[in-house]
């Protein structure tokens, strides 16, 4: 019989980052195929008014080698804007184009 750790995905790095009430976990995992992908969960600790306990509320993002690419090239961009207030239009507009081009390649 296969136990539980057998069918769950391997971590295989882990880093947090401690950011005010947040917490960020950056877990790097592998699929059955040895695949490496990236986990990454906001926790935030929250009162539960019913009973007087912390509980913890989580949020996650799947992140594929697929999308590392263009996902961090616009985490960058949306950063940059932050700190400068100016857009770079251009990368924007080139992974808009690499979207249309792959989903074009995936109508035939």
């Amino acid at each position: 019989m296969e136990n539980r750790e057998d069918r769950t995905n391997q971590e295989v790095y882990s880093k947090s980052l401690r950011a005010g009430k947040r917490t960020y976990f950056f877990d790097v995992k592998k699929t059955k195929n040895n695949e490496k992908y990236l986990v990454i969960t906001e926790s935030k600790k929250v009162f539960n008014n019913e009973d007087g306990s912390f509980d913890y509320d989580k949020h996650k993002i799947f992140l594929y080698k697929e999308d590392y690419d263009k996902f961090s090239r616009m985490l960058e961009n949306i950063i940059e804007y932050i700190k400068t207030g100016i857009p770079i239009r251009e990368e924007i507009e080139e992974i808009r184009r690499e979207e249309e081009l792959l989903s074009d390649d995936l109508t035939y």
